[in-house]
């Protein structure tokens, strides 16, 4: 049996063998770049249409279809992973985590942003001292329960 680490390395084999970008690979199913990317990495769950869609156009095995389809185990082995990349947002979150909080509850009311009803864009933009990326994130509001 395949895991979902099986099947991201299978994954990144394909893409890197083809040449093609994570929107590519969205785009041929039909779905967001983001959200497919997310499930190739094994954090997320592809319908069973996509899930084979995906396995076909990128020549992987029937089972990793099943694998793509099946509902994510989030099991974080770091606390902090030690990415550059991936740490930064830590940092972020280190340092502006209680801000957005206060902001978010501020300006919607007593609550939080779903990670579910999510969407997310990372684009690159030119910048007069040096360009940047920019990351747009949009959740559903979510009000706390009065039990």
């Amino acid at each position: 049996m395949l895991s979902k680490a099986d099947v991201t390395e299978m994954i990144y084999e394909k893409k890197r063998a083809a040449g093609v970008s994570w929107a590519k690979i969205a785009d041929d199913i039909g779905m967001s770049e983001v959200f497919v990317t997310s499930a190739c990495l094994g954090m997320n769950t592809l319908p069973k249409e996509k899930a084979e869609a995906l396995t076909l156009n990128l020549g992987l095995p029937q089972e990793a279809a099943i694998v793509l389809a099946e509902c994510p185990n989030k099991i974080f082995s770091q606390s902090i992973p030690t990415d550059p990349c991936i740490y930064r947002f830590y940092e972020i979150i280190g340092v502006y985590g209680q801000t957005l909080k206060e902001l978010i509850q501020e300006k919607g009311g007593d609550g939080i942003m779903s990670a579910i009803d999510f969407d997310m864009s990372v684009d690159k933009v030119p910048y007069d001292k040096g360009d940047r990326i920019e990351i747009k994130m949009s959740g559903k509001f979510l009000a706390y329960n009065a039990w």
